[in-house]
């Protein structure tokens, strides 16, 4: 006995969220629903990876669905045969124009639209197929998907899966609120020029940064020259030589007063701790790397190793003290210089050198500085070894460098003036650069968005319930 047919009545009960399960209200000209009620929902047919191929149509899994939402290439290098391919989309079809596909595992609810010239066919279970029949805006949809709303209820789907998973069963019964075709497409032209807006101000906000490095190199370049302070060194009455000769090895004349020397002759170092835990001694917090966050440490969590007297001699760091990166991963941290604030007992792991020296005559933000400017980085370059994804630079090497040493009232003066001239050209970079920030800006405008709230909504315009008879009309077809 065949199924008795359902009537556009029944489907649209259905179809329709009630009031009391919509999660927030919208215009009265739109309804909520659920995605499975709009279009075709519904994965690719297994390929095997014996099918595999090293050429021919690319094969996408989801990780290369999210690096096409980014606009990233493909470099996954999997591909399954010109013939396979035809095979399954005579048999089942492959992705067209205007459908929507999005990942399923993993990095869930990532969408993408296919375009016109797309040619690939993708794995099952990981990536879902939203087959736009019904000519839904597809731009709307996928906007939809970026939402901080429909993540949300996504990621809510997948709580308490071992690995994060959008299931079609899930996807169907996703909740979206619709308004009339016509508003679709206004929204999402307008939500699009605004999130171009975002981008643009992105680009400059990057633009900005550059400018602002090469502002803080010439800046410390001249503070290290001495030409920072030479009002300070005129109104002091301190004579400007006309000829200053330029030692051997040293790199440029320096003012009266000044001198060129090797790192060593001011400072004394020594390597870090290399001992995980220890049984006896005293629990005293160890500085590692992950503790560094811009050019401090950070006092939080600290791991404890036991150490005897001797050894928190030997490793005991104190206030103002000036440590350097020995070894990293990234080339351009080597030899950065941190300096030490924390005023509790503390060491410091092997990862790091210490560098002591007499405060009274040595200003350690002078170090500091020193360390960030082009006269440094481009010394350190040659001294840095690199072997097995590590660089590593020695005591020896950091020694060698030749540096620029005022007097210490002149060294005070100097990194005033860098403060000063830099930290309020910092303040507005921070802020501006505040990634939290941007996403927030753009969270509020698909909020907004989806809510109806952008402005763009007519309410003369035909109730969307319409469309959504149409849509089920012709899928119940």
């Amino acid at each position: 006995m065949s199924k008795k047919k359902k009537t556009i009545e029944e489907l649209l009960e259905e179809a329709l969220v009630s009031k009391d399960g919509q999660p927030f209200q919208v215009p009265e000209n739109w309804v909520w629903t659920r995605l499975g009620f709009i279009g075709e929902i519904g994965s690719s047919k297994r390929v095997l990876k014996s099918d595999w191929k090293s050429a021919g149509i690319p094969f996408y899994r989801a990780r290369e669905i999210v690096s096409l939402n980014k606009n990233e290439k493909i470099k996954n290098g999997i591909f399954i045969s010109e013939e396979l391919y035809t095979e399954l989309a005579l048999k089942y079809g492959i992705p067209k124009e205007e459908d929507l596909l999005i990942t399923a595992v993993g990095t869930i609810g990532q969408p993408y639209i296919v375009k016109k010239e797309d040619r690939f066919y993708f794995k099952d279970a990981s990536v879902i197929w939203f087959k736009n029949n019904t000519k839904q805006c597809i731009n709307f949809i996928n906007l939809f998907f970026k939402s901080r709303y429909a993540q949300n209820q996504i990621k809510g789907m997948s709580a308490g899966t071992t690995v994060d998973t959008y299931t079609i069963s899930n996807a169907k019964q996703t909740l979206i609120p619709l308004p009339p075709l016509n508003e679709q497409k206004r929204i999402a032209d307008k939500v699009e020029r605004l999130l171009s807006k975002i981008e643009e101000a992105k680009q400059l906000i990057e633009e900005a940064k550059e400018t602002f490095e090469l502002r803080r190199a010439a800046i410390l370049d001249k503070a290290f020259r001495g030409e920072l302070t030479r009002k300070w060194r005129h109104s002091n009455g301190i004579r400007e030589e006309d000829t200053i000769d330029v030692p051997i090895n040293s790199f440029y004349s320096l003012p009266n007063g000044w001198k060129w020397v090797e790192l060593s002759d001011i400072l004394q170092m020594q390597n870090g701790v290399s001992k995980r835990r220890g049984t006896s001694g005293k629990p005293i917090p160890v500085l590692r790397l992950a503790d560094i966050t811009g050019n401090e440490f950070v006092d939080s969590d600290l791991r404890e190793i036991m150490l005897s007297e001797k050894e928190l001699e030997k490793y005991g760091l104190q206030v103002d003290d000036i440590l350097f990166i020995r070894v990293n991963g990234s080339f351009n941290l080597v030899g950065k210089a941190i300096h030490f604030k924390l005023s509790r007992e503390a060491a410091y792991s092997d990862h790091l050198i210490r560098g002591t020296f007499d405060k009274e005559q040595i200003n350690v933000l002078y170090l500091k500085y020193l360390f960030e400017s082009p006269l440094i980085r481009n010394q350190l370059a040659s001294k840095i070894v690199s072997s097995a994804g590590q660089n590593t630079v020695s005591q020896g090497s950091l020694g060698s460098l030749i540096i620029p040493l005022p007097p210490k009232e002149e060294m005070d003066v100097i990194v005033r003036l860098i403060e000063s001239t830099i930290s309020k050209e910092e303040t507005v970079l921070t802020y501006l650069d505040d990634n939290a920030h941007i996403e927030s800006l753009k969270q509020s405008i698909l909020s907004k968005a989806f809510r109806g709230e952008l402005g763009t909504n007519d309410p003369s315009e035909e109730n969307a319930i319409e469309l959504l008879k149409e849509v089920l009309q012709e899928q119940a077809k």
